[in-house]
């Protein structure tokens, strides 16, 4: 009778015990959108329509300062690495490994839906690299409307590697749109997910709003005429709006227009540029719709209060100008390759200095949104600042599991991440001594509350205090040569053992 007794205890022991391991560990849906504005959605101070990401932060957290690479493909590096790119020899290296790689102990159901761009061969596929599904782009960016579609010549004519589970897709259906497939296969993992029992990650990783500018023609419709005012006054209206929900502090004074942007006044086809804006727009706004679906298949399995759902961009807006600017290019349609170009990226950015590739805040500055019901407050903020080597950890924290020392018999660089749960539950956590960036001669190191950045264009260092002027108006470089001398020196330090070949 005892023994009977005392084996029944040891079920229910048994039983209480898997229930707890899967309560720790939650799964994670990681969107990462593509060269969007730090005041690109409505929370983050935007007229633009995104009524979905606004529900992630009404019923979760913002992040104030959080921090990108500046660049696609080092951010995309850092992300699924917990580390700085090493750029010499390929992004992705033998010793180093990956979120779906340290979830697989713990048994997570990986899968990515969109944009890859860390390698299309192995062994830097994402099956390579521990995903067990994959669909999309393995390229930097693609036709929206027909992936198979040559770029145009000034773009070098290529052909994009997009497909599913290593196999290539070259013929795509009339109606198709790459932001809605990726929505679609996104919801369909889930339900995968969890008719297979399992924990899982998902990664979705839009390609809008990067260029080429393709959207609908009824959700560019929508924004038609809404930005003739041009994006001084886009600008303007978009700070305003920060300071009126208190995401930048009134002391920052908003930054002039960068080098690189003409007055409106001076444009001769207003209406032209207008429709590059309002295709942008629209493409954000659908790509809203897809994290729309995504949060309803989460809610639909009534998996909530065990998903973490986090938010980010992976650079600044974008400023740059391939083919130029043509108005005989329609924005939006599959014939086209259209950009925004440096005026409107000036607005997206706000109230930052600088775009993508820059490594000013303009060029590094993201949205964070996290929502995890019953352990991330509702409509919360977080002032601490983070950057994306800390997600792998993060994910880890989450997951209960170590990072490994070693994998497939490689040595494995310790991650350079810190984990964010702690403030996603509201607490404190120690913070990074230094952050350092680099993109093609752009470079920057922040300590603490100051900030080392060196613009290539400019070719001097500039010191910023970051509480007080977080829009780098006010240079403190010549006040302060020692400090200039020190956080410079760390600087190259770091360069030097990220393999970067940079002169002083």
């Amino acid at each position: 009778m005892h023994n009977w007794r005392f084996l029944t205890f040891c079920l229910v022991l048994m039983h209480a015990t898997e229930t707890v391991a899967e309560v720790t560990k939650p799964n994670i849906v990681l969107i990462m959108c593509d060269d969007m504005g730090f005041s690109d959605i409505g929370c983050y101070g935007s007229e633009i329509q995104t009524p979905n990401i606004d529900r992630l932060a009404a019923e979760g957290m913002r992040f104030t300062q959080f921090y990108n690479n500046a660049k696609c493909t080092t951010t995309r590096a850092s992300l699924m690495t917990g580390l700085y790119p090493r750029q010499s020899g390929g992004l992705l290296k033998k010793n180093m490994v990956t979120i779906p790689q340290v979830l697989e102990k713990a048994g997570y159901y990986s899968v990515l839906s969109g944009k890859w761009h860390l390698g299309s061969s192995a062994p830097n596929r994402p099956s390579d690299r521990g995903f067990d599904n994959y669909y999309g782009l393995l390229d930097g960016c693609c036709n929206f409307h027909n992936p198979a579609r040559p770029d145009p010549e000034f773009k070098g004519k290529r052909v994009r590697w997009f497909g599913e589970d290593d196999q290539r897709i070259t013929e795509f259906p009339d109606d198709f749109y790459t932001t809605d497939a990726f929505s679609d296969y996104a919801t369909k993992a889930i339900d995968k997910a969890v008719s297979q029992k399992k924990p899982f990650f998902l990664h979705v990783c839009y390609t809008a709003p990067h260029y080429p500018l393709h959207a609908k023609p009824e959700d560019i419709a929508r924004y038609r005429n809404q930005y003739m005012m041009g994006w001084e006054k886009l600008r303007q209206s978009r700070y305003e709006r920060q300071l009126k929900i208190g995401l930048v502090d009134p002391r920052w004074k908003l930054p002039g227009r960068d080098p690189e942007v003409k007055a409106w006044d001076s444009f001769p086809n207003q209406d032209y540029q207008d429709h590059l804006m309002a295709t942008y727009a629209a493409m954000i706004e659908s790509m809203d719709r897809g994290i729309g679906k995504i949060i309803n298949a989460v809610d639909d399995h009534k998996l909530a209060e065990e998903t973490v759902i986090i938010f980010l961009s992976d650079n600044g807006g974008c400023a740059e100008l391939p083919g130029g600017v043509d108005p005989h290019r329609t924005p939006g349609v599959e014939e086209f390759y259209t950009t925004c170009g440096p005026g409107w990226a000036y607005a997206q950015n706000t109230p930052f200095r600088r775009f993508k590739q820059w490594v000013h805040e303009g060029g590094i500055s993201t949205p964070l949104i996290v929502r995890w019901p019953k352990t991330v407050a509702a409509n919360s903020w977080c002032q601490e600042v983070g950057h994306i080597i800390d997600i792998l950890p993060t994910c880890a924290d989450l997951a209960g599991v170590d990072i490994p020392q070693e994998f497939r018999g490689e040595k494995i660089l310790p991650t350079e991440g810190l984990s964010l749960r702690n403030l996603f539950e509201g607490g404190p956590r120690p913070g990074h001594e230094n952050l350092y960036w680099e993109w093609s001669g752009n470079r920057a190191i922040r300590q603490g509350d100051m900030k080392l950045c060196w613009d290539k264009k400019v070719k001097a260092w500039e010191l910023y205090d970051l509480v007080k002027d977080r829009t780098e108006t006010n240079d403190l470089a010549s006040e302060h040569p020692e400090q200039v001398k020190e956080l410079s020196n760390l600087w190259f330090s770091w360069a030097k053992k990220n393999g970067l070949k940079t002169k002083r």
